[in-house]
């Protein structure tokens, strides 16, 4: 895909993007062990797009166009949530966590259970899980995408949605990278390109998450 398109696609309320994994849960006190993104530099014009894909605060509410969509929708939400209840036992919170991991890995054009299977490898779905090498919340986050694509405040990275946003954009770019390339672009996601553990680790985990037809 190439970066005008990217960028739009990133850019439109209307789009949506996921992750998966399976090496470093966290341990009891709460410590997330996976890999970590590798700083890169990025030209100017990446820069720009994946920084508009992260700064939209359009707010995670699904938005349906026809009965059969939500039907789909709420049938996805009511099994994920009983998947879920183990990691997050309230009705509510497990609502809101569900419907904005949907928002933005469809705004990001990625499977929704890889994002999930992702969030389970990397942090088993602790909000404020934090690895040995400093990657933050869910989606494992390294502080230094804040600098790069934000205002550098890594504490936002605790926020339930902008975890989720910068995640989610990030393994897009990383796709985009590797052209479709899934278990490159993983890799990439967790700096170990080119290893299998981590992407099979993901893809593993994600075959939990996906919904079979009725």
């Amino acid at each position: 895909m190439n970066l005008p398109v990217a960028a739009a696609m990133l850019s439109r309320r209307a789009c949506f993007f996921p992750l998966l994994s399976g090496i470093g849960l966290l341990s009891i006190h709460g410590r997330a062990d996976a890999g970590a993104q590798v700083e890169e530099p990025l030209v100017d014009s990446v820069r720009t797009a994946l920084s508009s894909a992260v700064s939209n605060s359009a707010p995670p509410v699904p938005e349906f166009f026809d009965t059969e969509s939500r039907l789909k929708y709420l049938r996805w939400l009511g099994h994920m949530s009983e998947r879920l209840k183990r990691q997050k036992p309230d009705w509510n919170v497990r609502k809101e966590f569900l419907q904005t991991t949907w928002y933005e890995s469809k705004r990001a054009g990625l499977e929704t259970s890889l994002v999930l299977g992702l969030i389970q490898v990397e942090s088993n779905f602790r909000k404020f899980a934090v690895s040995s090498v400093g990657a933050r919340g869910y989606m494992q986050v390294m502080p230094f995408w804040t600098r790069v694509l934000g205002d550098g405040d890594a504490a936002k990275l605790f926020h339930m949605q902008t975890n989720l946003r910068f995640g989610c954009v990030i393994l897009r770019h990383y796709l985009d990278r590797e052209n479709g390339n899934l278990f490159l672009a993983l890799g990439r996601y967790n700096g170990s390109r080119g290893m299998a553990p981590y992407p099979n680790a993901v893809l593993g985990a994600k075959k939990r998450w996906e919904l079979t037809p009725a």
